[in-house]
């Protein structure tokens, strides 16, 4: 007899071996937080967390396929940051008690965190050394062990390391001991007993915040508060910081706004391609309260360096050799044929997405049309000829002539500039993103008679490139600067019509173009570009998905040395330039670094992004001083 038949299954796809691990600590997260529906997504950048419309979003490293006991203990380390930070942490009297001044406000959200992680640390000797392997990751990326002076350790790092040392009795991590031991002996000369009453405060938010205004305020950072602006800042309720003793649950939405300040508390989270510690920034100044006292007056001086004023901050910013670097039209990079395939890529790529962005950009074309609409003075004494009133003069020659005048309208003569970061971390749907809504709308700001210039900047090679072979055959030099050969690409030029520029921007999808991105020659250039123009008022939008990275640079020069040029570019541009700058980070805080920004969450937002701070910008109603930060989520 035959054998009888088996039922077998199709064999379903073998899993990654990394999910069983991600879905683990996904859960470990949302029990933490106290956030079942918390929703949580692995990249292959650094930890951010978002508060949207359907709540709070958190993005951890992707693991590798290989998975090593220190790569599982430092995505511990992020997830248990962002779901302590949820947990413990009341957003709104963070922002209440918060100081107003860039490098008073840095230290204070960098305070907070520690005070967040601590608690957990405290309680679970797992999620102290979790925490404890992500710092070192952190410190160990930024290269915090080759600073050589004070002037290059960030205070806010070594004061959130040196609080964290007190609330949990951990020393520092050894690649981040080096920035503590440079402001360890001024830090504990004038705010040693701030930091002792620190312990005491830990759940706490109220207090510790209160505690760290006084530390600002004897460093010379910030002026401590007063008992009215605690009364005030207090009159609304505050949620329990406990996680453990409060009565009951916190609310989804008290999470979600309390997700929109996170991007900033994990700022330093960095991911491998970006590398250095980042800080909060705040637009307005604030002057410390005036002290006699000479340990004062030590602590300011020691401290000024590196955190008064950006133009000092990236004022040691150079090039090793600027020989390879290279300005180069789309054109120039490959020929005709292969633009037009990789054009005609694109537009296959996105027919959806061109559809939702031409409404949008079609919504921003009737606003500016209407902003140009002409509109005309009559019965004046000079100007053009009235004809519609020469029939009176005709009928009664003692009547006189009539004229009429147009009104000047409050739209000006502009040109706009799209800065589109190509680095290989905008490759595959950002990228795409990027390259169509940059074509949409420079066509509809054309039909609307304002110019458009749409630049790129990336890398000729990773890792260095000529300059770095340079660089070694030279004997290799200390502190060389930056080390790797410059690629900016002209993808339209202002003045050339939309027509003949429109296939360069498939250059974006080709392969091994997007390297890595060194984001302030890159804006102090198109910044340039602009200042030769000759209209009225000019426009610059960058559109970025991460800091500066440039491992060759990063590798023989401090951590922050890229972003320490950025900082002071922008500083410049905002606080010197006629020209308008603006922001829009994919998945990125761009808020800390510029004072004009929109952070979104996912690549398709872009659009709305642009279309609606265009809209903004060109608003007959909106100030053009005005430097507001704003962020979309």
């Amino acid at each position: 007899m035959p054998p009888a038949p088996t039922n077998r299954r199709p064999a379903s796809p073998k899993e990654a071996p990394q999910e069983p691990f991600k879905r683990a600590v996904a859960g470990a997260m949302r029990a933490m937080a106290k956030t079942p529906k918390l929703d949580v997504a692995f990249a292959p950048e650094r930890p951010s967390l978002f508060a949207s419309p359907e709540g709070a979003k958190a993005r951890l490293t992707e693991p590798p396929r290989k998975l090593s006991p220190k790569d599982a203990a430092i995505l511990r380390g992020q997830a248990d940051s962002i779901a302590l930070r949820l947990a413990c942490h009341d957003d709104a009297l963070h922002r209440r008690h918060a100081p107003e001044t860039m490098e008073a406000r840095a230290a204070f959200d960098a305070m907070e965190q520690a005070r967040v992680e601590s608690i957990g640390a405290r309680r679970m000797a797992g999620v102290a050394a979790n925490i404890g392997a992500m710092l070192e990751d952190r410190y160990a990326r930024c290269h915090s062990e080759k600073i050589l002076s004070r002037e290059d350790a960030p205070l806010e790092d070594a004061l959130a390391l040196m609080a964290r040392e007190r609330l949990t009795g951990l020393e520092p991590p050894a690649h981040g001991a080096k920035i503590v031991e440079f402001w360890r002996d001024i830090v504990e000369k004038c705010g040693g007993g701030d930091l002792d009453r620190l312990v005491g405060a830990i759940d706490d938010q109220k207090r510790f915040a209160q505690i760290v205004r006084e530390l600002l305020s004897h460093l010379d950072m910030a002026g401590a508060e007063t008992p009215e602006e605690i009364e005030a800042a207090d009159e609304s309720s505050e949620a329990p910081q406990n996680p453990e003793e409060s009565g009951e649950p916190e609310q989804e939405d008290d999470k979600a706004k309390s997700a929109a300040e996170m991007e900033t508390a994990l700022a330093a989270e960095d991911s491998e391609q970006e590398g250095e510690s980042e800080s909060a920034e705040a637009p307005y100044g604030e002057s410390p309260e005036e002290s006699d006292s000479g340990d004062l007056e030590e602590a300011a001086d020691a401290r000024r360096p590196s955190t008064t004023a950006a133009e000092r901050s990236g004022a040691d910013y150079h090039a090793y050799t600027t020989r390879f670097d290279e300005t180069v039209r789309a054109e120039e990079l490959c020929d005709t044929e292969e633009l037009d395939r990789l054009r005609a890529y694109l537009d296959k790529q996105l027919l959806h997405l061109s559809s939702v962005v031409g409404r949008l950009a079609n919504r921003l074309q009737r606003r500016l049309m209407a902003q140009q609409s002409r509109s005309w003075e009559f019965d004046i004494e000079e100007g053009m000829l009235d004809p519609a009133r020469l029939p009176r003069v005709i009928i009664d020659p003692q009547q006189p002539l009539s004229f009429k005048r147009e009104k000047d309208t409050d739209f000006r003569d502009t040109v706009v500039t799209l800065l589109l970061d190509n680095s290989g971390s905008m490759r595959g749907r950002p990228i795409t993103v990027a390259a169509t809504c940059a074509d949409i709308l420079a066509r509809t700001l054309e039909r609307c008679g304002v110019k458009v210039e749409i630049l790129g900047f990336t890398t000729r090679a990773w890792k260095g490139g000529q300059s770095r072979e340079l660089w070694i055959n030279e004997g290799k030099k200390p502190n060389p600067g930056r080390l790797n050969d410059i690629r900016h690409i002209i993808y339209k030029a202002a003045d050339a019509p939309w027509r003949r520029a429109r296939r360069n921007l498939g250059l974006m999808m080709r392969e091994g173009l997007l390297k890595e991105n060194i984001d302030g020659e890159a804006l102090d250039w198109a910044h340039r570009r602009l200042l030769a123009r000759g209209e009225q008022r000019r426009i610059l939008m960058m559109i970025s998905d991460g800091a500066p990275v440039d491992d060759s640079t990063l590798s023989v020069n401090p951590g922050n040395y890229l972003e320490r040029h950025l900082r002071q570019v922008i500083h410049d541009i905002e606080t010197k330039s006629p020209v308008e700058l603006i922001a829009i980070g994919i998945g990125h805080d761009v808020t800390r670094y510029y004072r004009r920004a929109v952070t979104i969450v996912d690549a398709e937002e872009l659009g709305g992004a642009m279309t609606e701070k265009l809209a903004e910008l060109f608003s007959e109603n909106a100030p053009m001083n005005a430097r507001p930060t704003v962020r979309v989520n």
